[in-house]
């Protein structure tokens, strides 16, 4: 039975002492050039402008963006165990699919025409 888990163990010590070695090589090997600019939040290049003190309003134009990834991440989870096993599981299984498909389409098109994807 001790057998059976000796692969993971033995992944997950080459992959701790990875990290700790690419750790310890990035702390030593690294630049030690700290200036303001180094400590200062990343804003793409924007300049951050003083927000309100409960912390402003956030535009719609992420969420939304967030939720269509969510969808479609989902839609993958969905679609890759069927496509490993397509064979087995015959024309239900397709028809199924296509209509899964079609309604995730239905809702990208939605948000397509509305225009949830287009940025100002």
């Amino acid at each position: 039975m001790n057998n059976l888990y000796a692969p993971i163990v033995v992944l997950l010590a080459i992959a701790a002492a990875f990290v700790a070695v690419s750790v310890v090589t990035s702390v030593n090997v690294g630049p030690r050039r700290y200036n303001r600019a180094k400590y200062d939040s990343y804003e793409c290049g924007i300049q951050p402008t003083p927000h309100a003190v409960g912390g402003g309003r956030v535009p719609m134009k992420y969420y939304i963006t967030a939720m269509l990834f969510i969808v479609f991440d989902i839609e993958i989870v969905f679609l890759y165990p069927w496509a490993v096993s397509f064979d087995l599981l015959g024309p239900f299984a397709l028809a199924e699919m296509v209509l899964f498909v079609a309604t995730v389409f239905i809702a990208y098109f939605y948000v397509l025409r509305r225009g949830g994807l287009e940025w100002d």
